[in-house]
C-alpha cells in the first residue's frame, strides 16, 4: 500500500512531505529504487537459508546470543549484520533466557585464618599462566541434593585449567581442583580467589607456597573482584547446568567434564578473545606471551 501511494503521488508532493504522510522513511524509498525486483526475491530465499542455519546454530550452541550467532553466519559466508540476526532470532523465538534459581552461599569468610590483599587491582594480565583465578559454585543433582564445583581459570586465555566436583563443600574440593591444574600447566605467578575458608586453609596455602605462587584474595562481599570466575559460572549454568537434570553426582561430573573439556575450552567463542575459543587462542599466541619462570621477578611482592 505504501509503495503504491508513493509512486502515485510522487509527482505531486515533495518526497519529504509524502513519506511523512505515509509513515515511511526517505532512505528506504531510495534503496527500493536502486534494488532490482529479482534481488528482493533472492533476499527472501537467503532469509530462509539463514533461518535454517539459525535453528541449527542455536540447537548446537545453546545459550549463544545474537552477536555470536552473527559471527557464525558470517563465517559461513552470509553478508548479514547483528541487527538483522537479532530481528530474525526474535521472530523465531530463539532468544532463550534461563529461569533464575535460588542462590546458595559458597563463601564462608568468617574465620580466623590469614587473608591476603587483592593483587589484581594493580596488575595487568599480559600472558598465559600469569594469573589463575579460582572459585566455587553449587549445582543441583538428584533428589534436591547440592554438589559443589571448584574451578581454576587462566585469566589471560579464559581456559579452565583445573576443576573438581564433590558432594561436600570442604578443602578437599579446592585442593583437587588446584592439583589438577598444577599437573597440567606451569604454576602461575599469582593465584586469586575469594577469602573463603576453603582457600584460606593451611593445606591450600601450603600447596601454593610450595610452588612459589603469590596469593591474592578478593575483598569481603565483593563479587566484582573475581568477575572472571563469576562470568564462567554464569556461562556454565546457562549453557549446561540449566538444560540438564542430573540424577546423581556421577552423572553431573561426566556431563560437566564433557562441557568444560570439549565445548568450553575447545569450541565456545569468547568475545574477549576476539571470538575464538581458549584452546585456539592459546595455540595462536607467540612465545613471548607464554610465561616463563623469569616472569616471577617482574611482579612485585
Amino acid at each position: 500500500m505504501t509503495d503504491r501511494l508513493l509512486s502515485e503521488y510522487r509527482s505531486r508532493l515533495r518526497l519529504k512531505h509524502l513519506t511523512l504522510l505515509c509513515g515511511a522513511v526517505r532512505g528506504s524509498y531510495y534503496r527500493r529504487l536502486k534494488r532490482p525486483a529479482d534481488m528482493a526475491r533472492g533476499r527472501t530465499r537467503d532469509y530462509r537459508s539463514i533461518i535454517a542455519w539459525l535453528h541449527r546454530i542455536c540447537a548446537h550452541e545453546t545459550g549463544y546470543g545474537y552477536r555470536r550467532v552473527t559471527l557464525h553466519l558470517q563465517r559461513l559466508g552470509y553478508n548479514i549484520n547483528h541487527k538483522c540476526v537479532l530481528r530474525l532470532m526474535r521472530q523465531e523465538k530463539l532468544l532463550w533466557r534461563p529461569r533464575p534459581r535460588f542462590k546458595t552461599a559458597t563463601t564462608d569468610s568468617r574465620h580466623a585464618l590469614k587473608v591476603y590483599p587483592n593483587m589484581l587491582k594493580s596488575l595487568v594480565v599480559r600472558m598465559l599462566n600469569q594469573v589463575w583465578v579460582s572459585d566455587i559454585t553449587y549445582i543441583h543433582c538428584g533428589h534436591d541434593r547440592l554438589c559443589y564445583l571448584a574451578v581454576v581459570l587462566d585469566a589471560y586465555s579464559r581456559r579452565c585449567v583445573g576443576w573438581a566436583l564433590r558432594g561436600y563443600l570442604d578443602t578437599r574440593l579446592t585442593l583437587e581442583a588446584i592439583q589438577r591444574a598444577l599437573r597440567s600447566r606451569v604454576p602461575p605467578v599469582v593465584h586469586h580467589s575469594d577469602r573463603g575458608r576453603q582457600y584460606a586453609s593451611e593445606e591450600y596455602i601450603e600447596v601454593l607456597k610450595a610452588h612459589r605462587v603469590r596469593i591474592s584474595m578478593s575483598r569481603a562481599g565483593s563479587p566484582y573482584d573475581n568477575a572472571l570466575a563469576e562470568s564462567f559460572f554464569k556461562t556454565l549454568k546457562t549453557e549446561e547446568v540449566s538444560l540438564q537434570q542430573y540424577a546423581s553426582i556421577k552423572e553431573a561430573r561426566q556431563s560437566i567434564s564433557n562441557y568444560i573439556e570439549n565445548r568450553y575450552n575447545r569450541h565456545r567463542l569468547h568475545s574477549s578473545l576476539g571470538y575464538v575459543d581458549p584452546a585456539t587462542y592459546e595455540t595462536a599466541l607467540p612465545q613471548h606471551r607464554i610465561r616463563t619462570l623469569s616472569l616471577r621477578q617482574t611482579v612485585s611482592p
